[in-house]
């Protein structure tokens, strides 16, 4: 009886034991620091995406001016934001490769040399074509910069702070395109339309440079990676074409409702659908096949990370499409300025900077479910009220919705790459940064094409701009467009809930 009365005591000492040791681990990872130098690192590197991000948008408040300068038509002055999200798009997928073959600093430092060349020639550029090949240079470090951030952020980052830091990150990628607009309306205002890439010199010399230079660090060695030039090609081969299709459908579609010729257009659109997707195709069989290929796409074979994904891609063509439609509908249906059409997108950036970081907290905290579910039921309400008040908006109403759905969408979004980055293999993380990047700017560039599409379908045969019959035409079409978005976000959810369901059996069999 002793004896087993000691062993029953051994035995629930031994559990209290683990049970405390389990706990005072728990408790360790809950206090994990975040070194200094990886927050000055997402700084330096951070501050250099946000510049590049935030030029991509503010150009498209200027277009008026730039077509009075250089004396060009709307469907060429366009090609300012076109060429340099083409450029981003195409650099994006080396990142992987850059991540594995150089060191971060090098890449900081290149990010940084394209980033200032680009805006010199910006300042003293007087000729479109000069305009253009500035907006490439600013287009390669853009593109250079954002993923490595990320990079950064997911190598470095203590276990349990990875959400937080994720939201860090997603302010870049989340609030630089909302407050574009506000800043180019801005400074144009009071200022020479160059004036903006006078003030972006000195934030990186006197700011990004230094702080990257002392914090930038490697924390894992680099390989002897080989670049596929057949596969970088074919990659951005696609993108290209899959953009310039919808460039060239928005405005074979609009040139046909107005009684145009839209026959170039339409063409060009198809023969560029076919370039893409063709070039899409073998970029992915290749992939397969090679020894060393330029994106290692086997960790998309999991649904659960294919979902994500598609969610992933799906949400960017609501939440960056949203700066041009609100500017838009303000201007031309409420028929406000530029400037405050530009400022009534500022509440809900301003509201994405406060809650990314806070959402990547609550990641940390309770998981994926309800932080990401949670963030876009929240965040499709806003949409929902626009539809519903569409047709008797006003500038409150309208910054008012917007930011509700900023609400949401800053809460979640940076969630749903960290948890699908956080359930592949970690040397595979730099070709899924490098996938979603790109996915996250391919979607931005469809939700300008998608939308701008609809808004002119709806104005055409409407009469003059600034008459009632404009005006009306312009406030259905924003009805339109918030429909579209609706379903959108819904789809996205979908994809989101069938991941966690997939995730959910997995972890019931464990």
């Amino acid at each position: 009886m002793e004896e087993r009365n000691i062993t029953t005591t051994t035995a629930a000492t031994e559990s209290q034991a683990i049970t405390t040791n389990a706990g005072t681990q728990e408790a360790a990872i809950s206090d994990e620091r975040i070194p200094g130098k990886l927050i000055g690192a997402i700084v330096a590197v951070g501050s250099l995406a946000f510049i590049g991000i935030l030029t991509e948008t503010v150009m498209t408040v200027l277009f008026p001016q730039l077509m009075r300068e250089f004396n060009v038509d709307t469907a060429t002055v366009q090609w300012i934001t076109t060429i340099y999200l083409l450029v981003v798009a195409a650099t994006m997928p080396l990142s992987s490769y850059l991540n594995r073959r150089f060191k971060h600093r090098t890449l900081f430092l290149a990010a940084v040399a394209l980033a200032v060349l680009g805006s010199l020639i910006m300042i003293v550029g007087h000729a479109f074509p000069v305009i253009l090949i500035a907006r490439v240079i600013q287009g390669m470090g853009s593109g250079v910069a954002t993923p490595l951030m990320i990079n950064i952020i997911l190598e470095q980052s203590p276990k349990s702070k990875v959400g937080r830091l994720m939201g860090v990150g997603s302010l870049v990628i989340t609030v630089a395109p909302a407050i574009g607009p506000t800043v180019g309306g801005a400074v144009s205002s009071i200022l020479p339309w160059r004036a903006i890439f006078v003030i972006v010199i000195p934030i990186i010399l006197l700011v990004s440079l230094p702080v990257g230079l002392k914090c930038v660090e490697q924390h894992r060695p680099t390989e002897e990676a080989r670049l596929n030039s057949l596969q970088f090609v074919s990659i951005v081969l696609a993108l290209c074409g899959l953009v310039m299709f919808l460039n060239q459908a928005g405005v074979a579609v609009s040139a046909a409702v107005s009684g145009g010729s839209a026959t170039v257009s339409a063409v060009f659109a198809v023969v560029s659908l076919i370039v893409g997707l063709g070039a899409l195709l073998f970029f992915g069989w290749s992939s397969k096949r090679s020894f060393s290929p330029l994106i290692r796409l086997g960790w998309l074979r999991d649904p659960m990370v294919l979902l994500h994904l598609i969610a992933y891609m799906l949400l960017p063509i609501v939440g960056i499409g949203f700066g041009y439609v609100i500017t838009n509908v303000a201007q031309l249906s409420l028929g406000t300025s530029a400037f405050l059409s530009g400022a009534l997108v500022l509440p809900g950036a301003l509201i994405g900077a406060f809650f990314a970081p806070v959402g990547g907290m609550l990641y940390d905290r309770f998981g994926p479910v309800r932080p990401i579910l949670g963030a876009f039921f929240a965040a499709i309400c806003g949409p929902i009220l626009l539809l519903v008040f569409s047709m008797r908006l006003t500038p409150v109403t309208l910054a008012g919705f917007y930011f509700i759905f900023g609400f949401g969408y800053s809460l979640g979004f940076s969630n749903i790459m960290t948890n699908a980055l956080r359930n592949i293999a970690p040397q595979f993380m730099p070709d899924g940064n490098a996938v979603f990047n790109t996915c996250l700017q391919f979607g931005g560039a469809a939700g300008t094409a998608l939308f701008s599409t609809i808004l002119s379908v709806a104005q055409a045969g409407s009469g003059a701009e600034g008459s009632d019959a404009f005006r009306h035409a312009t406030a259905v079409g924003g009805s339109w467009t918030f429909a579209t978005m609706i379903g959108i976000v819904a789809i996205a959810i979908c994809c989101l809930i069938a991941a966690f369901r997939i995730g959910a059996k997995r972890n019931s069999r464990l």
